[in-house]
């Protein structure tokens, strides 16, 4: 397929023609001519396509809340061209037949790359490892291992991952909570959680994690990725594990940037996630990690659940809230309309980092000729308020709901083809 964008801005800089053949980025420059079909892209700034390392896509097991097809659909829509899946499926994404039929449904779906995560323990049990060589090796290359959802919290354990995947080039991603602390949690404790009659999960749950694992990754000397930091403490631990030469990496999500405990005042189910929202001053830190590199990527940690699990009391309902279709906006709305990141940072902590983290090699890459056209382009002064009836998704549980965001997909191009044509997806 050959398509040529015109007037088109890179990383929101000067505007120019793009031309895409083949798959790759083929010239760039002014006044470029081609019989190729020609996209009018006047105003529209070009990011490399963006990559999840956090996604859950519910197949197999939950195919009511999510199918491999509908989230690659969400995702293309959200400008992504690739989502790592995560493991907690049903059954648990632990062996190595498992990732490569995941892998294989991505590659159905065709919309974006589908990458496997693998559970770091069977079933996610957190007493045995799993099959983390063979998922390696499989078609599926796994590179990313992680019990997300659950914390590996036996430090044996957790050190002898750590030395597995090591030798496989591969990373840990540690859901960081000490499950002892957080026994009956139900939001983030404080002030808000006692009036409001609800269990606290304590930050320090997190922390305790999270300075144990950077302090194992070191003695190891593997790589360890924390997965969605919520606290200004995580903040200040991955900060200085970082200036000791640790190889710890971080994510936070959209939701985490811009939503607070303050969401819980009405009980509704929607805002219950975990890690829970935090106050308002770590928000204000998580933006400043992520503004300074000390996080590194921005990961949206898409949960699908079925109203069932989201229409009940508090306490009963499942934790999680979608991500895919809105964490650009998100991200404009809180780090790039603030002044806090560029559109080049953006790309970095959207796109460039989470593939470097994830080894995927075609992703993540310059927008340059030679280059992967992989590809998203978004309106910057588009504003539309979120209505959870329009998503792709199988499921309704946005945090998002009737708030105006701003910026829009318009376009997104996995390997020179197009995934979504003025915000419509093509499959």
């Amino acid at each position: 397929m050959t398509v040529l964008l015109k007037n088109v801005r890179p990383y929101g800089e000067d505007a120019v023609d793009l031309l895409v053949k083949d798959g790759v980025v083929a010239a760039i420059g002014a006044d470029l001519s081609s019989t190729a079909q020609t996209i009018d892209a006047t105003g529209l700034i070009a990011l490399p396509g963006l990559v999840d390392l956090h996604t859950h896509l519910r197949e197999p097991g939950r195919e009511d809340t999510e199918t491999v097809l509908t989230g690659s659909r969400a995702a293309a829509l959200g400008g992504y061209t690739a989502v790592h899946a995560m493991a907690n499926t049903d059954p648990v994404a632990d062996t190595a037949g498992v990732v490569e039929q995941v892998w294989r449904l991505g590659q159905q779906a065709g919309l974006v790359d589908v990458v496997p995560v693998g559970a770091v323990t069977v079933g996610l049990g957190g007493t045995q490892l799993a099959e983390l060589g063979a998922m390696a090796d499989s078609a599926a290359t796994v590179r990313v291992f992680s019990d997300d959802g659950k914390c590996v919290s036996d430090p044996a354990l957790m050190r002898r991952a750590l030395e597995y995947v090591k030798a496989l080039d591969g990373v840990v991603a540690q859901h960081a909570e000490e499950p002892r602390l957080t026994v009956g949690a139900q939001m983030h404790e404080g002030d808000r959680s006692a009036r409001l009659g609800l269990t606290g999960w304590p930050a320090v749950a997190e922390e305790a994690i999270i300075a144990r694992d950077v302090l194992l990754a070191e003695h190891v000397g593997a790589r360890l990725h924390v997965c969605h930091v919520s606290t200004a403490g995580s903040v200040e631990l991955i900060r200085w594990a970082k200036s000791r030469g640790v190889q710890v990496t971080a994510e936070v999500t959209p939701h985490h940037l811009l939503l607070t405990d303050a969401q819980a005042e009405g009980y509704d189910a929607t805002f219950k996630v975990n890690p829970p929202l935090r106050t308002a001053e770590d928000v204000a830190a998580l933006r400043a990690g992520l503004a300074d590199g000390t996080i590194d990527a921005v990961a949206t940690d898409h949960a699908p659940h079925a109203g069932e699990d989201k229409e009940c009391e508090w306490a009963a309902a499942r934790p999680g809230m979608l991500g895919l279709e809105q964490a650009l906006s998100v991200v404009v709305d809180t780090m790039v309309d603030t002044g806090l990141l560029t559109w080049r940072e953006v790309a970095d902590r959207m796109s460039v980092r989470p593939a470097e983290i994830g080894r995927l090699t075609h992703q993540g890459r310059p927008i340059a000729v030679g280059e992967p056209a992989n590809l998203v382009l978004l309106d910057p002064t588009a504003r539309a308020v979120v209505d959870p009836a329009a998503l792709a998704s199988k499921s309704r549980n946005s945090p998002y709901a009737g708030r105006e965001l701003p910026a829009r997909v318009v376009h997104t191009l996995l390997r020179g083809e197009l995934s979504v044509l003025d915000g419509k997806v093509q499959k």
